[in-house]
């Protein structure tokens, strides 16, 4: 008898168990039986004669007479021989062909009685099978698959029992062209006849609550269950593993970092924070004094902050995030914010600078006398600037340190790091965090906010992101002004994109600004989103060309992408910035961070490339100032499209959490979980987080009150194994 973990090696053979470990990396009983069959055939069950003919594509089983056996010519390459074997008398004819068969021709003679398994294909009223399985019935000789099952299943007399093989259900798992499903699922049936009971790993008293069937059944079943009742029982209970296994690893994860020493800074009455919150020029909303009150009780403590900021453009991250950083520099701690682009790290250094005005201040004239410094640092700066910023940072002068990944050099050393702030966190992996947070004084970890534009969906927040507290800001600020949202279908009304560019004419001739996007640089650009029956997109730089010397040629145009040097970058949006260019045309450089109050309208040329949730940040430029904005959506894609009712969609809502749901329900998890922070695919094969929010919910309540009483149960760190062990999912090990 066998254990879930005991090497393969000692159960089905040394070939097989390296077979399996190099198509999928299986070593154990637990990761074979944990490899769950893709979908289940059904009809899979050996044919008689007088059998309805299956559908094409359909799993059969065959067990006949050989009536004929032909060894043929490939027309294309003589040298090449193939073999097509006729089953019994059936109508429709039934054939069967096997390529390379030098070593099977002469066991499948006519006269032999054999069995054929695969899936079936029709040519001109002929039913085929193309190189399927096969096991001389007399001899038990055949694929390896079948006579590996063959050799389990015998009848009292000593002959095959075919009921191993006739079946209402038959599992389909995940394959390679070195162990196709017959060989896994041979695999499988060797493993379970000798599996030792599995003991149970949830307790007693959860199992009942949710009406779940063992753990030894569920393994079982899913492999093996006569009926979809036995199937859909055993799923359901994997489906639970899977959300307390992931919610088990959060869990331990944000309990781990309880014995860390995480820099305390009370608030003081008397520092940068006071002062500031006594010079803001406006009020905070409600929702921002809120947050401010929690991140100001968590700074105070020693264990680290490990929060999320999520809330919609606009809604005022940035300043909460702000006071946050002051709170730990009247404490005498530095705090570093990380930015995706120059362009943003610009942006926040001037922005922070100018709110915080002589507090920002320390040894210029006109500084207070608490003062700190701000600091930038980007990649593009000369060695000598960079240098001088480096040695403000090495010697604590500069409180507030802002950069890109430029911040991660080993160049780069911190007097006593206590913070790092996060910005657009979706686009770092957790290992860059970690990079930053380790530059504080050994035995220091720092308190770490992360912040993003993009609305996450509940689900999305507590399977991917659960090992973080999550705030949410919702409201805007007063004198946020409202954004219209249209969508212009081309081709059905060319007209209307004429009027668009007259309508950022007119916005123009009024005092305001614009953007134009497109979604590719020019035509070396990848096709992004270039896909059957779509057309070709228009590049930044053809719209360039073709707008100033077309239907905006009276107006200031500025062409933005990425490809752009970063001095260049600069000097585009300063000019912009200020005033100098009436129309930006550029591409999603501008997608998050840029601020141009004065810019009203935004057309969206091939809207139809992006996503939902990158709409709704290009969406988020416009609408910063006074006046009411308009975003336009043009696609050549027809309005009755699945991309047409996807823009209509985002016309119809400013609510960017509404929206990020949408944007799963069309995604699924399989592209949202996708590579997130780790970047490596998280695997959950029954776990959907659009279909199961409630179990996601109930399994991070049930971690959350278990754990505290039993931290180290071993039944639930065999869950959370499959989420920590293994190199897909290493962030949940990341400090």
């Amino acid at each position: 008898m066998v254990a879930l973990s005991d090497r393969l090696d000692f159960v089905v053979g040394e070939k097989a168990a390296r077979q399996l470990d190099e198509a999928f990396g299986i070593r154990t009983v637990n990761d074979l039986l944990r490899h769950f069959p893709r979908k289940y055939s059904t009809g899979s069950t050996v044919l008689g004669e007088d059998s309805e003919p299956p559908e094409e594509g359909e799993h059969v089983t065959f067990v006949d007479e050989i009536t004929n056996a032909e060894l043929k010519t490939a027309k294309r390459d003589p040298k090449r021989k193939y073999l097509v074997i006729t089953l019994g008398h059936r109508r429709p004819k039934v054939t069967a062909t096997f390529f390379n068969p030098r070593f099977i021709k002469k066991g499948l003679t006519p006269g032999v009685r054999v069995m054929l398994s695969g899936e079936v294909g029709y040519y001109k009223g002929t039913m085929q099978l193309t190189h399927p399985a096969f096991l001389i019935l007399d001899s038990g000789k055949g694929s390896r698959s079948l006579a590996k099952i063959a050799e389990t299943s015998k009848d009292d007399s000593g002959g095959l029992d075919l009921s191993a093989f006739n079946r209402e259900f038959f599992p389909i798992y995940p394959a390679s062209s070195k162990m196709q499903s017959w060989d896994i699922y041979a695999c499988v049936r060797q493993v379970l006849d000798v599996l030792d009971p599995v003991p149970e790993v949830l307790p007693e008293e959860f199992i009942r609550a949710h009406d779940l069937t063992s753990e030894d059944r569920a393994l079982r079943d899913i492999h093996l269950a006569e009926n979809a009742a036995d199937r859909d029982r055993a799923q359901r209970r994997l489906t639970y593993d899977e959300a307390v296994g992931l919610q088990w690893a959060l869990v331990a994860r944000r309990h781990g970092e309880l014995a860390e020493s995480g820099p305390p800074a009370p608030r003081k009455d008397d520092g940068l924070l006071a002062a500031m919150m006594a010079r803001l020029p406006f009020e905070l909303t409600a929702g921002q004094k809120e947050v401010l009150e929690t991140l100001s009780a968590e700074l105070t403590g020693t264990r680290p902050m490990n929060r999320m900021l999520q809330g919609e453009v606009g809604s005022g991250k940035t300043i909460v995030s702000v006071l946050a950083m002051l709170q730990m520099v009247d404490a005498g701690y530095q705090c570093a914010l990380m930015a995706p682009t120059e362009v943003l790290a610009a942006q926040h250094a001037r922005s922070v600078r100018d709110i915080l005005g002589p507090l920002a201040m320390a040894g210029q004239l006109g500084g207070t006398e608490n003062a700190t410094r701000v600091a930038l640092l980007t990649g593009s700066m000369t060695q000598q600037q960079k240098k001088q910023v480096r040695d403000e940072v090495a010697s604590g002068e500069a409180g507030i340190v802002i950069g890109t990944h430029a911040l991660l050099q080993d160049a780069v050393d911190f007097h006593r790091l206590g913070m790092v702030v996060i910005d657009e966190q979706h686009r770092f992996g957790v290992e860059q965090r970690d990079r930053l947070r380790a530059k504080a004084p050994e035995g220091l970890t720092p308190h770490l906010l992360v912040m993003t534009a993009t609305p996450i969906p509940r689900t999305v927040a507590l399977t991917v992101y659960g090992d973080l507290e999550t705030s949410t800001l919702r409201e805007l600020p007063r004198g946020r002004q409202p954004i219209t949202t249209n969508t212009i279908f081309i081709a059905d009304k060319p007209r209307w994109l004429q009027r668009a560019w007259e309508r950022i004419t007119e916005e123009v001739r009024a005092g305001r600004q614009a953007y134009v996007v497109a979604s590719r640089i020019d035509e070396s650009d990848k096709n992004n989103g270039d896909g059957e029956g779509a057309p070709p997109a228009t590049t930044a730089v053809e719209l360039f060309d073709y707008l100033r010397s077309g239907p905006l040629s009276g107006l200031l145009l500025g062409l933005m992408h990425g490809r752009l040097p970063a001095d260049e970058k600069d000097a585009v949006m300063g000019a912009f910035r200020a005033g100098e260019i009436d129309v930006l045309v550029c591409t999603t450089v501008i997608e998050v961070g840029v601020d141009v109050p004065n810019a009203t309208v935004m057309l969206v040329m091939d809207a139809d490339r992006f996503g939902i949730s990158q709409l709704h940040q290009l969406r988020g430029r416009i609408g910063r100032g006074e006046h009411a904005s308009l975003c336009l959506l043009a696609t050549r894609m027809s309005e009755d499209s699945k991309a047409g009712q996807r823009l209509k969609a985002v016309a119809s809502t400013l609510d960017g959490f509404k929206l990020a749901d949408l944007d799963l329900e069309e995604r699924r998890e399989g592209d949202v979980l996708g590579y997130a922070q780790s970047g490596r695919t998280i695997t959950l094969r029954f776990l959907s987080l659009f279909e199961h929010r409630d179990i996601i919910e109930t399994a991070r309540e049930f971690c959350r009150s278990y754990y505290e009483t039993h931290p180290d149960d071993p039944g639930m760190a065999l869950l959370a194994a499959q989420f920590t062990d293994t190199e897909r999912v290493e962030y949940l090990d990341k400090a």
